[in-house]
């Protein structure tokens, strides 16, 4: 990890974390990094009073004080609430947003990759699924990250790589022990203990697809309209949506996405893996077709900001997202 700054003022990197339970031991230990400033972002199951030293929390007060015109457009008990947090740390001059849950706990080796410099680039004729270019050989089980087609899991597909100079718009870490997988995989493989295997980071050429979520993810203060986290679909859906909306953007505008090593551990909070698949539904059903939809809208467009209006509206258009996202997202957008 890099020199600890010497006053919160000066922490321009912050952790954006929402939250309904009591300080978890993630939280602590993402409070003790001094290079991060942490906020939690509450919601109306969150514990009254909750608070825990060198983590700035975002009650719904304090939330509706401070973005009132937003909040009134944005769901509670939504993860996409989520977003307050954002916009508190970019209001705060933060230069890179680090996007987790409060059950991804930093290992000792959390860090996050420079976002220019020149690194292994991959490119492949079909989704990738990154896993399988960091699951320990010794293994034989088939494991693939939430939000991949499920269609294509046994398919076989041609990777190229070489080493290129690059700008990473927006890094993903994996995470050990109880990793980012669907419910399909979870109810199929029982009982999950997973350590990625340590090698050098891997960025997706342009037109290399492969799903990306919210768990340990990095974005650049050049990419932070992509953080957008809609609304009116499914807690288990909303972050691979804007990872499926967000790569077309990063390629058309000079970005990349990359992922490295596992950086945090999950020790997953309690869910029903039923409940879970039910959320996923929309997900299982659009992922693949959605790739090439939206690609098709970002090249018609003329900015950032343009690129997601051009394709939350045609998802609006196909009854993916409802009308109320249109909305938000222009209210979102005013911020930029």
């Amino acid at each position: 990890m890099g020199k600890a700054q010497t006053a919160n003022s000066m922490i321009k990197n912050f952790i954006v974390i929402t939250s309904i339970n009591a300080p978890t031991r993630a939280v602590k230990k993402f409070a003790a990094l001094l290079d991060y400033k942490t906020i939690v972002v509450g919601d109306k199951k969150t514990p009254a009073g909750w608070a825990y030293k060198n983590v700035g929390y975002l009650s719904l007060q304090n939330q509706i004080a401070s973005y009132a015109a937003f909040c009134k457009l944005l769901p509670v008990n939504h993860y996409s609430r989520k977003m307050i947090g954002y916009l508190f740390a970019i209001n705060s001059g933060a230069t890179m947003i680090v996007d987790t849950d409060d059950d991804n706990i930093p290992l000792s080796n959390f860090a996050v990759p420079n976002f220019d410099g020149t690194y292994d680039c991959v490119y492949s004729n079909m989704p990738l699924n990154i896993y399988s270019l960091f699951i320990n050989q010794s293994t034989n089980n088939l494991i693939w990250p939430r939000g991949y087609p499920l269609e294509l899991i046994t398919a076989k597909n041609k990777i190229t790589s070489s080493k290129n100079i690059v700008r990473v718009g927006i890094w993903q870490g994996l995470a050990n022990g109880d990793p980012d997988v669907d419910a399909i995989y979870r109810m199929t493989n029982g009982s999950i203990d997973i350590a990625f295997k340590k090698r050098s980071p891997v960025v997706l050429k342009n037109k290399t697809w492969c799903p990306f979520n919210s768990q340990n993810t990095y974005f650049r203060h050049e990419c932070f309209p992509l953080l957008y986290l809609p609304s009116t679909v499914t807690f288990r859906f909303t972050d691979i949506l804007r990872g499926i909306i967000a790569q077309p953007i990063l390629w058309k505008f000079g970005y990349s996405l990359g992922f490295t090593q596992a950086t945090v551990f999950q020790a997953r909070n309690k869910h029903t893996l039923l409940k879970d698949f039910i959320d996923e539904v929309p997900m299982y059903l659009h992922a693949k077709d959605l790739i090439s939809l939206v690609g098709d809208e970002v090249k018609k467009s003329s900015s950032c900001n343009d690129a997601l209006m051009r394709c939350y509206s045609t998802l609006h258009k196909l009854s993916i997202v409802k009308k109320e996202e249109l909305a938000l997202l222009k209210a979102w957008l005013r911020f930029f």
